[in-house]
């Protein structure tokens, strides 16, 4: 079962997101979403686990907690939809045509 972490502080590492789900179970994928072009975070990330119950016990400890000043938003991840409306990008004046 894949696990959505959102609000995770910047500096965070694909380690350190692995490390605080380690005590909840064996992970098979654990993931921090980078910005493709400065490589910075973007703030949350996802964390595979092999068992269900492991999975649901990290959401139910995880959502809430606080990492580093920030209130972890966890909860069970959902597949992407490619026709939901995507948030329209603010350019400030320098980058109209």
């Amino acid at each position: 079962m894949k696990v959505y972490v959102g609000n995770l502080p910047f500096s965070t590492t694909d380690e350190q997101l692995r490390e605080m789900f380690a005590s909840f179970g064996e992970t098979s994928e654990v993931t921090i979403i980078k910005d493709k072009f400065s490589g910075r975070s973007k703030g949350f990330g996802f964390v595979t686990f092999d068992n269900d119950g492991a999975a649901k016990k990290a959401v139910s400890e995880m959502n809430g907690k606080e990492v580093e000043g920030r209130e972890l938003k966890v909860s069970e991840a959902k597949p992407m939809d490619p026709d939901r409306p995507r948030p329209q990008r603010r350019f400030n004046n320098r980058d109209r045509f």
